[in-house]
């Protein structure tokens, strides 16, 4: 297990405008060069948007194709979650895992953030999605399902990833919240924000980071514009693990659909 070097692409994002947003990130993520992960926020080609029935994309569709043509130019795996109309017709807030040997594997968003109405207008996954990647055991969450942590719970991940459109006034808690998932699971935990006003006036504040295994701080975006590098350590992760082996007393349990 070698150490994996993250690109976190925090940004504003322009409301319900898929093009205008993908032309943005295809000026910034040359950026990301060198990265094994690029990562970019929560529904990254529109926004939090509500409207799905407008913004859909097919579960094969335009931004699929882009994620894993910037994999290969990147040679680096390329996550972010887009509006998707599911093969049962349900428009779902699902997260594309893009890498550039061709595979593309998915994860629709479970907890829906109902203060905003988006379980009124798209469905919620039911399944987790655990991946190996350059050695690593990774798993992928949306926002807030970063409030669950039986949902986040992994004892045998080494990174937690969560994508984001996470308001500002909110952000002690998203701080917190990513601090805590990487202490209780022993992994580290990484959160990637947009900045900026949304189409509701809901500012963002980005907040983008990265914690340890023990919560500290290896990485804060702060509210800048950009793309940020940080390499994890395999061997201090490792070393942790052996030291403070409390997954070794983890509860067992089930989650119900």
């Amino acid at each position: 297990m070698n150490d994996l070097t993250l690109a976190l692409v925090q940004t504003t994002l322009h409301w319900e405008d898929r093009t205008a947003n993908l032309s943005d990130f295809d000026a910034l993520l040359p950026a990301a060069q060198g990265a094994d992960v690029v990562i970019l926020p929560e529904m990254f080609t529109t926004g939090f948007s509500m409207a799905p029935e407008r913004l859909w994309e097919a579960a094969d569709g335009p931004t699929r194709d882009w994620l894993l043509a910037q994999a290969r130019a990147l040679d680096a795996a390329v996550t972010g979650s887009v509006i998707v109309r599911n093969s049962d017709g349900q428009y779902v807030n699902r997260l594309y895992w893009a890498q550039p040997d061709g595979i593309v594997l998915h994860y629709d968003k479970r907890h829906l953030f109902r203060m905003a109405g988006e379980h009124e207008h798209y469905a919620a996954g039911s399944e987790p999605l655990s991946l190996m990647w350059r050695g690593w055991r990774i798993r992928p969450l949306i926002c807030y399902d970063l409030r669950f942590p039986v949902w986040s719970r992994a004892t045998d991940t080494d990174l937690l990833l969560y994508v984001a459109n996470w308001p500002a006034p909110r952000r002690l808690h998203w701080l917190r919240l990513l601090a805590a998932r990487g202490i209780e699971n022993l992994c580290y935990s990484v959160g990637v924000n947009r900045i900026g006003d949304d189409g509701k006036g809901v500012p963002h504040s980005g907040d983008s980071v990265v914690c340890d295994f023990q919560g500290e701080t290896l990485l804060d975006a702060e509210s800048e514009d950009g793309v940020f590098h940080t390499t994890l350590s395999a061997s201090a992760l490792q070393q942790y693990r052996e030291r403070f082996p409390a997954w070794r007393d983890a509860d067992r349990f089930t989650i119900t659909p």
